[in-house]
């Protein structure tokens, strides 16, 4: 079992940057990679980006290409989701967890309830 603590959530403006962390401990175990997800009041937690624990691969949802970046050191036991040109649309809290299927599904379609060990996610708000 993993535990993850995010970190880093403000209050920013729109066009703005923030960088969150996501610190790990535990043993891995057959996961396949560490990913980041983001839940707005009323709605389902989705998927933002995710990447493998080699930090080789990385995958992300159409809405943050091209802003975001996730980024993992292993030596820091931490991985990063550096977030650029925020909107009003990415207000959210955000989560990191540990992918339970052991692969990254091939027509990524990436569901919540994939992954699991949530720390207790980090609150970003952009005002416009």
């Amino acid at each position: 079992q993993m535990q993850l603590v995010e970190s880093g959530g403000a209050s920013v403006q729109a066009g703005g940057s923030l960088r969150l962390s996501c610190a790990f401990s535990g043993r891995r175990f057959t996961s396949y990679a560490l990913g980041w997800f983001r839940q707005a009041p009323g709605k389902d937690r989705e998927f933002v980006a995710a990447i493998s624990w080699s930090g080789i691969s990385t995958y992300y949802a159409d809405s943050v290409k091209a802003r975001f970046t996730i980024s993992m050191d292993n030596a820091k036991n931490t991985s990063y989701l550096q977030m650029n040109n925020l909107k009003p649309e990415d207000t959210a809290r955000y989560y990191c967890g540990v992918d339970r299927l052991g692969y990254f599904p091939s027509n990524g379609i990436v569901s919540s309830s994939d992954y699991g060990s949530w720390g207790q996610g980090t609150q970003v708000t952009v005002s416009s």
